[in-house]
């Protein structure tokens, strides 16, 4: 028979960890939508997201920083993504594909994800810092 305080240590042991999660991002810039000459520079980013714990959790919200070549900073806040509120279960993995316009040939994007356990518990998952360029200007 468990203790009191065992019970708790066991239960805590079960609180989901940001770092179940690993998060990649590939990013494209789209030519065909760019404007260069009116400063309108269009990149997709594709973003997975794999539940590599033993606990399903949901993505209620996005927190994203996205910083062009000249340090110009706009925070974006949403709920899901894509419309979606998803479920990832343990062993799976969630992709979507969205887009940014920067007013610059270069820039960044980090955040995070605010999801949230079964039991209730919300956490941030980071999303590291990754680059928005056109390839022929990084050489």
């Amino acid at each position: 028979m468990k203790t009191t305080s065992e019970s708790k240590l066991s239960k805590a042991d079960e609180f989901i960890q940001p770092s179940q999660f690993e998060i990649n991002v590939a990013t494209k810039y789209i030519e065909a939508q760019s404007r260069p000459l009116e400063k309108q520079f269009v990149f997709a980013y594709t973003v997975r997201i794999i539940n590599k714990g033993t606990t399903t959790a949901q993505l209620l919200r996005r927190h994203w920083i996205i910083t062009d070549a000249n340090g110009e900073t706009l925070e974006v806040r949403g709920d899901g993504v894509i419309g979606e509120q998803p479920w990832i279960e343990p062993g799976t993995k969630y992709e979507y594909t969205s887009g940014t316009v920067l007013h610059e040939f270069m820039g960044c994007m980090h955040g995070s994800f605010t999801m949230c356990g079964e039991d209730g518990i919300e956490f941030d998952a980071p999303i590291p810092v990754f680059t928005l360029a056109q390839h022929d200007k990084l050489h």
